[in-house]
């Protein structure tokens, strides 16, 4: 199991641009004010210029399905929002994002409905379906929710979660609090193009950020796993895919990676996010590199 290569150039660099202009902007800071009161008028002149280049494209694609693919673009509508030509209001946006992540919810046995936007940007969201008891499926599954609904539509101010009156359904208190105030805020995601490359039946392992997963391709979706067999405490590397089970080469345990990794007597694997970002498959990590 090999480390990645470096990413080619892509729309993926451009995710982290904010933060790129501000370390510039600081650097400029320290030749005095005049200098930084500068570097931040070419920034606005910039971004003045573009804002209107992208509102006259946006004026002049009035041919059928142009503006809905431009829209639906994760680098184009990130463009669009800041510049407020998004033809998309917050409501349509937040659903699109949870259909984005639905396949996810899906392979924990979950789901999630969105039940308000109010007008001061608060969005309300219920979870349902069983997470199992999975120790780190709920916090998996809101902070894959959290981040796509996030980038999606930026202007929303909070999420609320609410639970449906089953007994097996995520537990009714916003497990977001407690992401954040127990670290997971910390968490990043990194890209992993070469998850797209991935057949149906593979399974292949990688080394992202000093962390060893297990991707597994079961029809068209694509699940992943810390790789760590929790009965035998080894590592799954050579592990054979039949269907939806996955088979460790060491002990002979089956876990099933559509539902949440479950294993026999309440065993489970360790669900990682995976979303696509900028159109790339990305994995969410903490910053300490275990699987958010």
């Amino acid at each position: 199991m090999a480390d990645r290569p470096e990413l080619p150039d892509n729309d993926v660099q451009w995710r982290s641009a904010g933060d790129r202009i501000q370390t510039l902007l600081d650097a400029c800071a320290a030749n005095g004010t005049a200098a930084y009161d500068r570097a931040q008028q070419l920034v606005r002149e910039v971004v003045g210029l573009y804002g209107a280049g992208l509102q006259r494209i946006m004026e002049l694609a009035d041919a059928p399905g142009v503006a809905e693919r431009l829209a639906t673009d994760d680098l184009v509508a990130s463009l669009l929002l800041v510049h407020g030509l998004h033809p998309h209001d917050v409501h349509r946006r937040v659903c699109d994002a949870l259909d984005r992540v639905r396949p996810y919810l899906g392979s924990h046995g979950g789901d999630v409905e969105l039940l308000e936007v109010t007008h001061d940007g608060t969005v309300r969201l219920a979870f349902k379906g069983s997470c199992k008891s999975c120790p780190s499926s709920a916090v998996t599954l809101e902070l894959a929710v959290e981040d796509a609904v996030r980038a999606a539509a930026p202007e929303v101010t909070s999420i609320e979660v609410r639970s449906q009156p089953d007994t097996n359904v995520i537990r009714p208190e916003s497990l977001l609090s407690r992401v954040h105030s127990n670290g997971h805020g910390s968490s990043s995601w990194h890209p992993v193009p070469e998850l797209a490359d991935l057949g149906p039946g593979e399974v292949a392992g990688f080394l992202v950020a000093g962390t060893a997963l297990l991707v597994c391709r079961v029809g068209a979706q694509t699940l992943v796993y810390r790789d760590h067999c929790p009965v035998c405490d080894d590592s799954l590397a050579g592990a054979t895919l039949h269907a939806a089970m996955l088979q460790c080469p060491r002990c002979h345990t089956d876990f099933d990676v559509v539902r949440a990794g479950a294993g026999p007597d309440g065993a489970r694997l360790e669900p990682v996010p995976l979303l696509a970002r900028d159109g790339v498959p990305s994995v969410a990590l903490h910053a300490t590199g275990v699987p958010a």
